[in-house]
């Protein structure tokens, strides 16, 4: 039964999807037409597209768009031939890539765009960034965002903005991962990441032009299940410097309530960072950043103050996890000295889990101060909200009375 089971994930489906596929808008000016076309790559002589969906035994195909234009009222489209994930290069395979692989590369594609002044690193898992992390260097930039979630981060993708190097690619062969993907590879890189016979290894060359892609729009379309289709247009962060936050202020009964402390420049830095993170996470969602590092993240929860502490929670269990590999190369929950767990303990305990001057960050707004109360119970300086609720003005008071500080984004960042 057992070997049966791990047989499944080591069968390809064969697929019948068509090598090419068209979607058409059409209205009174027309039919505006989106040609697709399959993608597949070329390992050991035999051409071979996803290997399965999201599961074994659901068949699944990859198309990149590769003509046809969409303009609907003043927003348009991509044009077909920017390609990123859609067009990849496949340099190294073992088992080639499932669905999950590319949607997951293509999520951590959607948070790195924003940062190509920086090397930066975002590790995926489940269509989640579980550690997002710049740096001066890209090893810094990955270690960051490994040691931010080391468990989460077993088994998933990476991606690094910046060609990778001998030392990232010896700290990336330390860990089990399925894929990595970047915009290429340094002499010598790939004699390391050869060793792990599994790992898919992406080269993305037009990586370097992510850049291009701030504020572009895409048809996003979620299917039904019967057979309908929503479609919509892809989420573009409004808020992309400092200068784009709005100081939390509002009016509550005819009083006026306004945050009373400006963010420092560091504080800005970490809000602009994790907001943009924040747009590829699954509503609802709350996240804490440092050092533009994440700290803790919390995904598609149902309920605001849960998922804020859902956050805190990973915070204090990630910290201590990556204090207890660093001090005594375990895992805290393979750790059996029992002192020796106390003095983590202690020490995470002490520190907060890393979130004493954090940056609390929230896709929506916070329907009642108990949601930011979380973040400031554990010394938060800095919030980061959509804005108008209702009670605005509780979470206002309760930052003011904690001498944190509070910006309003004046959108909402959900995604599904």
């Amino acid at each position: 039964m057992t070997e049966d089971l791990k047989k499944m994930y080591r069968t390809m489906v064969k697929e019948n999807f068509p090598a090419q596929m068209e979607i058409s808008f059409i209205d009174a000016g027309g039919r505006r037409t989106l040609r697709y076309e399959k993608v597949t790559w070329l390992i050991d002589g035999v051409e071979k597209g996803l290997r399965y969906g999201e599961n074994p035994g659901q068949e699944a195909a990859l198309y990149k768009l590769v003509n046809g234009n969409l303009i609907l009222g003043d927003v348009e489209m991509i044009r077909p031939g920017q390609y990123l994930t859609s067009d990849s290069e496949l340099i190294q395979s073992g088992k080639h890539p499932g669905k999950i692989n590319i949607t997951d590369v293509d999520n951590a594609l959607n948070i790195l765009r924003y940062f190509s002044d920086k090397p930066g690193a975002v590790i995926v898992k489940h269509n989640n960034p579980c550690g997002a992390a710049l740096g001066n260097t890209l090893m810094e930039a990955y270690d960051k965002a490994y040691m931010a979630d080391r468990v989460a981060a077993f088994g998933g993708c990476i991606a690094l903005n910046r060609a990778v190097d001998i030392e990232t690619a010896e700290a990336v062969c330390r860990q089990y991962a399925e894929v990595v993907a970047a915009p290429d590879f340094e002499v010598g890189v790939m004699d390391i990441l050869n060793k792990k016979k599994n790992l898919r290894v992406i080269q993305i060359r037009n990586m370097e032009n992510l850049q291009a892609f701030v504020g572009k729009r895409f048809v996003d379309f979620k299917s039904l299940i019967d057979g309908g289709l929503v479609a919509q247009w892809s989420f573009v962060p409004e808020v992309r410097s400092k200068a784009d936050f709005k100081p939390a202020e509002c009016e509550y009964n005819g009083k006026k309530y306004v945050i009373e402390r400006s963010p420092t420049d560091k504080e800005y830095e970490d809000m602009v960072f994790g907001w943009l993170v924040e747009s590829g996470v699954t509503s609802n969602s709350v996240i804490y950043v440092k050092d533009l590092a994440t700290v803790g993240i919390g995904t598609g929860e149902q309920d605001r103050v849960g998922v804020a502490e859902i956050a805190r929670d990973k915070a204090y269990r990630k910290m201590a996890d990556r204090y207890c590999y660093q001090t005594y190369g375990v895992a805290y929950n393979d750790l059996k000295d029992e002192d020796k767990k106390k003095e983590i303990d202690n020490r995470t305990a002490l520190e907060k889990g890393g979130l004493i001057g954090a940056s609390m960050i929230s896709d929506a707004f916070f329907p009642f101060r108990d949601g930011v109360d979380v973040g400031i119970r554990e010394g938060v300086s800095s919030v980061v909200q959509a804005g108008g609720s209702a009670n605005d003005y509780q979470s206002i008071e309760a930052c003011n009375e904690a001498g944190a500080t509070m910006v309003f984004t004046g959108q909402r960042s959900f995604k599904h």
